[in-house]
């Protein structure tokens, strides 16, 4: 594996950053990235949740949920790898810039759609496809460029602060977007002129991420020098993948375990009103401690920092996360779910910041780019294995089907461990320095 690469080579970040829980702060560029991350984290999570209630609303039915999350989700296993080409290749920021806006424009005509009446089914679907495109095809670029600005010795308090803005945003983003709709619906909320008027709200955020982003000095210099093909470069990119064991295992791990784990963020609108009978501002407490328990968990990760021990707390995490799915399954009271909840997000979101770090850590620099799209390729692939428990939730129920995800998590965990034993063995430090000798 590559040395880690130094960040004097920017003249605007130090060697090394204020110690403690904010560290990576200390840099302006990650400051106006961690705040276009921040707000469109919040555009994120509130359209989830508008778009969830309406969505449920409008069909009862929770494999709708899981087509609409799939119409998202599906195009990062399409297009991930083109984005991960142009990420190596090309200057980073511009492409982040230019899908922010496309998706901000975007947003703002499904509002219009939506706030006019106008909206049906079909709609989200179209949508989604576009977005996720677009996302896509950024997100490579955005998560390569983290380490240009911080260095990679301070990338994994950098990822822990990462995830902690898209959690902040799940504790406070829900709840919002629940009040907001009863607010602008006058008491009616299966009103579209409700939802409607959120929708244009978060496009709103989504053109604040834009002019944050666009103030950025640092352009995200291409790394890649070969005059290959794309498709020779993307061929590069899983020769490396399959060569290296660790990156293998742990580009798995975030995959198998995660559509498991995160069959109960699919579920939650149809678990919100049939096990609870709740409404919008249910759904949005029950969303908002999710997100306190993972951002609780993102800023014990930040404060611990370049720990020992690495690779055996994912494993711990896992096992865990796969406990509060099964009492979030068997919940029967938003304050038992809320709790449940809060303790799925935590676990989930430690394994998932240390999964996405180590990654970052042990990737060769100038194909960062390429092995993240083929991380994002994976997320596509996550409601494809969440359909068959959504199924399960519309013939058996849904604590069932939670309950059957929290076992398969547990197994995944377990022949993970015993395919891959050097994960197990991950310490600390960067590049050649990660695994215990």
């Amino acid at each position: 594996m590559a040395n880690s690469s130094n960040p004097s080579d920017n003249p605007r970040s130090p060697i090394l950053f204020q110690p403690g829980m904010f560290g990576s702060l200390a840099i302006r560029d990650f400051r106006l990235l961690w705040f276009s991350n921040l707000s469109t984290s919040f555009a994120m999570q509130m359209q989830m949740v508008a778009r969830g209630w309406l969505i449920y609303a409008m069909t009862s039915s929770p494999l709708a949920l899981t087509w609409v999350m799939m119409s998202f989700m599906l195009p990062s296993f399409l297009f991930s790898l083109l984005g991960g080409v142009f990420a190596d290749r090309l200057r980073k920021k511009p492409i982040i810039v230019s899908s922010q806006l496309l998706n901000a424009g975007a947003t703002l005509i499904l509002a219009y759609i939506i706030y006019t009446g106008s909206v049906g089914f079909w709609h989200f679907i179209f949508f989604g496809l576009f977005n996720g495109t677009i996302l896509a095809i950024s997100m490579p670029a955005r998560s390569a460029l983290i380490p240009e600005i911080v260095g990679e010795e301070n990338l994994v308090n950098a990822m822990a602060l990462q995830s902690a803005t898209f959690n902040l945003s799940r504790i406070l983003g829900p709840a919002l977007a629940g009040i907001l709709i009863a607010v602008f619906a006058a008491g009616n909320t299966t009103s579209s002129v409700g939802v409607g008027s959120v929708f244009y709200i978060i496009a709103g955020l989504y053109l604040i991420a834009v002019v944050s982003t666009s103030l950025l000095t640092n352009l995200g210099k291409p790394t890649a020098t070969s005059k290959a093909s794309p498709l020779d470069d993307i061929k590069e990119g899983f020769n490396y993948m399959w060569q290296d064991k660790v990156i293998l295992g742990l580009l798995i791990m975030g995959f198998v375990p995660f559509t498991f784990g995160f069959s109960v963020s699919f579920l939650l609108p149809a678990f919100n009103q049939d096990v609870i009978g709740g409404g919008p501002d249910d759904l949005g407490l029950l969303m908002t401690s999710t997100g306190a328990g993972a951002f609780f968990g993102s800023m014990m990760l930040a404060r611990l920092g370049d720990f020992s021990g690495k690779g055996r707390v994912m494993f711990y995490a896992a096992h865990l996360w796969a406990v509060s799915v099964l009492a979030f399954a068997f919940s029967q009271s938003l304050y038992q779910g809320m709790i449940a909840g809060a303790a799925t997000g935590l676990f989930g979101s430690v394994f998932g910041a240390l999964n996405m770090s180590i990654i970052q850590l042990t990737v060769r620099p100038d194909i960062r780019g390429r092995i993240m799209s083929i991380l994002m390729m994976t997320f596509g692939l996550m409601p494809i294995g969440v359909i068959p428990i959504s199924a399960l939730a519309e013939f058996v129920g849904i604590d069932i089907a939670l309950a059957i995800s929290a076992v398969l998590l547990t197994v995944s965990m377990l022949i993970l461990g015993y395919l891959f034993p050097d994960l197990i063995r991950i310490d600390k430090g960067h590049g050649d320095n990660v695994l215990i000798k």
